[in-house]
């Protein structure tokens, strides 16, 4: 049989309280428990000292014993210095644009860099005809003087 520390649910529609115990695994979130050893109220405040409470003798005794703690609850024993602070996992990937879409999007790109160099070089080809143009009214006041 092995032992979790973990979450179980409790509380109203959008107003979650959750009470720590320490559970077999094959049981359900919200079912059977060996015993219940604190709370978490997450609708308070982050400083607020009411916020998670627990039995440290008691949460030792079921580490003691082979209990995992669940990746919530790790955070809160590392806070407390009980265990090491776990790592923060990596977070999932699916918020990012997939392989086909970052193609696209840098084809995109390369396309918008090519229309603004083509629009740079339209804008210094008539610049460099109008020197010349200039030049061409002054030939003229030259011979008009002679």
């Amino acid at each position: 049989m092995s032992l979790k520390i973990r979450l179980s649910r409790g509380g109203a529609k959008k107003r979650p309280f959750y009470r720590i115990v320490v559970a077999d695994s094959r049981s359900p979130r919200d079912g059977r428990f060996i015993e219940r050893i604190g709370i978490y109220n997450p609708m308070l405040k982050r400083e607020d000292p009411n916020r998670i409470q627990f039995n440290e003798e008691r949460v030792r005794h079921w580490l003691s014993n082979g209990a995992t703690p669940s990746d919530r609850v790790a955070r809160f024993l590392g806070a407390a210095d009980i265990i090491p602070v776990p790592e923060r996992r990596e977070q999932t990937k699916k918020d990012k644009p997939r392989a086909k879409t970052l193609e696209r999007l840098k084809e995109q790109e390369e396309a918008k860099k090519a229309a603004e160099e083509a629009a740079a070089a339209e804008a210094e080809a008539p610049a460099e005809e109008e020197p010349a143009a200039e030049e061409a009214p002054a030939d003229e006041e030259e011979k008009k003087e002679e």
